[in-house]
């Protein structure tokens, strides 16, 4: 039996250690610039490989990263794990009910928001393909078609985060932006599945076209008959095993056995992954603490060595080809922009919201980063266009946040402290559920100002079904916006026992603001959910407001605190 030799096995270790250690503290220093991890993860992989430590030492890099043998492939498997666990954790992201839920806006902003730069990318393909880094010989439909899917994919796991970075995730706004793009990735990475099977490389088990047919097959029984089963069997698995280690276990099973599944029909095995992530976390029994807990494991372990790894593969000097990488990141920039600000506004959304959702989308990150590698492997695109799209993707990710913080930007932003008022301060809730919570603290609301309670009550439980509302460390902001509403109120609601808004850290709200605003200030809600979100990041901040006795307390401990 073929095994690895000690001293295969110490360059091995080593090179792992090498690689996880500079990804996670570049990745670290990336965060703390405010930009994506991955932006660090893929500079350590640069300044490891053949750009930098193989131009000024190569001897050591031929050492540590050998371009061929058992530690090359050894490599190779671990990389390959790496990027199947990571399109778990991004298919977990994936919930469809909230394209429902959200209605004709979503599906509006998500359609358009691929067709038009699908067809604009493809066009440009076409017409410029040998300008745009087609390789010799590689088939001009399927470059065409790939081109046109990297310039349509939004990259889901960037765009929440940077939600959740402005404080935006648990929002309207933010809502629509997941949902169109939940979109985005399902059809995006359908399409890909089937420009794979296209590629008849010669080792394949089935023709193109029986390929195509069972991974649309496979795709319609996961998203049916196994989401139908994986919510059926999560509260067993939560019930009767370590919680959540036995979610965890079987969450990555189950996503190992279905990329072995598309891998022996013959689409990559992220496919199968990435499906299997969206049956499990469309679930509404799985739990924002597991899903978190899952998240963590992969993103920061398992995603920086594919990410940093990336960089082994090119030379970033050396194939950097300024006018390809500026003509690639302005046709994805236009592309994404023209569709998703299209789509808004044929959905009815302010100027000002339609941009910002043009930008929020444009992120493409690892999605993108992704097909080019698997493009680059299977000979469709030369390193030069590889390069472009690495570019592109970490370019549109570290835009994307600053562009969508400066349209949004209001002449006269809403205070928090105007929108309090001592008859909507409830220091005591009866409330035991969240929807127990949210009615007693709408009948607060509306006796205050005259509303219709029904109609606000449903607004607010139906947002809340979308997406919970908990953002941790205690707090909850329940939302709704309201017709000929004057100004923003909120009513805030204290509970000594705790009460459940599925949070991502697992901990019960004791403080729950519930938000309304007026429907013609569309913003007015993130400015105030924005500004509630910065001043709870402090634990220390809840222990004071549960403290408060009455209105005056509450009220001197929000106006004392830091600026938010």
């Amino acid at each position: 039996m073929s095994h690895l030799a000690p001293h295969e096995l110490l360059t091995m270790l080593l090179a792992l250690a090498t690689l996880l250690g500079a990804a996670r503290a570049l990745g670290q220093v990336a965060m703390w610039l405010h930009q994506p991890a991955v932006l660090g993860e893929m500079l350590a992989g640069v300044l490891l490989g053949p750009t930098v430590l193989g131009h000024f030492a190569p001897q050591t890099f031929a050492a540590l990263f050998p371009a061929t043998g058992p530690n090359a492939l050894a490599l190779d498997v671990i990389t390959n794990l790496s990027i199947v666990l990571y399109l778990l954790v991004a298919g977990l992201e994936v919930d469809l009910s909230t394209i429902w839920r959200q209605g004709l806006v979503a599906l509006k902003v998500g359609i358009v928001s691929v067709l038009v730069p699908f067809l604009i990318g493809g066009a440009a393909a076409w017409a410029a393909p040998r300008l745009l880094g087609r390789t010799e010989g590689a088939d001009p439909l399927i470059f065409t078609l790939f081109f046109g899917t990297a310039m349509a994919i939004s990259a889901l796991p960037v765009i929440i985060k940077t939600l959740f970075d402005l404080d935006m995730y648990r929002t309207d706004l933010g809502m629509v932006i997941v949902s169109a793009a939940v979109l985005n990735d399902l059809l995006g990475w359908t399409v890909f599945a089937i420009i794979l099977g296209m590629l008849d490389a010669g080792g394949q088990r089935f023709s193109p076209v029986v390929t195509i047919a069972l991974t649309l097959l496979f795709a319609g029984l996961v998203l049916t008959v196994g989401r139908w089963l994986n919510h059926r069997l999560l509260p067993y698995l939560q019930a009767y095993t370590a919680s959540p280690s036995g979610v965890l276990s079987y969450a990555m099973t189950m996503a190992l056995l279905g990329a072995a599944l598309t891998e022996w029909i013959g689409i990559h095995a992220i496919f199968g992954s990435f499906l299997v992530g969206i049956a499990i976390g469309d679930s509404s029994h799985l739990r924002e603490r597991t899903r978190f807990i899952i998240d963590q494991f992969v993103s920061w372990i398992f995603a920086p060595v594919f990410f940093a790894s990336i960089g082994l593969r090119v030379n970033f000097v050396d194939h950097f080809h300024w006018p390809l990488v500026s003509s690639v990141f302005a046709i994805a920039c236009v592309g994404k922009l023209l569709g998703a600000t299209l789509g808004a506004r044929w959905s009815g959304m302010p100027r000002r919201e339609s941009w910002a959702i043009g930008f929020g989308m444009n992120a493409r990150g690892a999605m993108e980063i992704i097909l080019g590698l698997l493009a680059l492997q299977a000979g469709v695109i030369d390193d030069r266009l590889f390069v472009a799209m690495v570019v592109t993707a970490i370019g549109t990710s570290a835009l994307s946040g600053p562009a969508m913080l400066r349209v949004l930007r209001h002449r006269k932003p809403r205070r928090l402290l105007e929108a309090f008022s001592q008859r909507l301060f409830l220091r005591d809730l009866s409330a035991r559920s969240r929807r127990e919570a949210i009615h007693e603290l709408v009948i607060a609301a509306c006796q205050s100002a005259g509303l219709d309670a029904d109609s606000i009550e449903f607004s607010a439980w139906e947002r809340e079904q979308t997406a919970a509302t908990g953002i941790g460390n205690g707090v909850a902001l329940p939302h709704a916006r309201v017709s000929g509403l004057g100004a923003p109120l909120v009513a805030v609601g204290l509970s000594e026992a705790g009460i459940d808004f599925d949070a991502p850290d697992g901990e019960p709200a004791h403080a729950i603001f519930l938000i309304l605003t007026p429907r013609e200030e569309p913003n007015a809600q993130l400015q105030l959910a924005s500004e509630l979100s910065r001043k709870f990041r402090d634990r220390r901040m809840l222990d004071l407001i549960v403290r408060a006795t009455n209105y005056t307390e509450f009220l001197a401990v929000m106006k004392s605190a830091a600026p938010a």
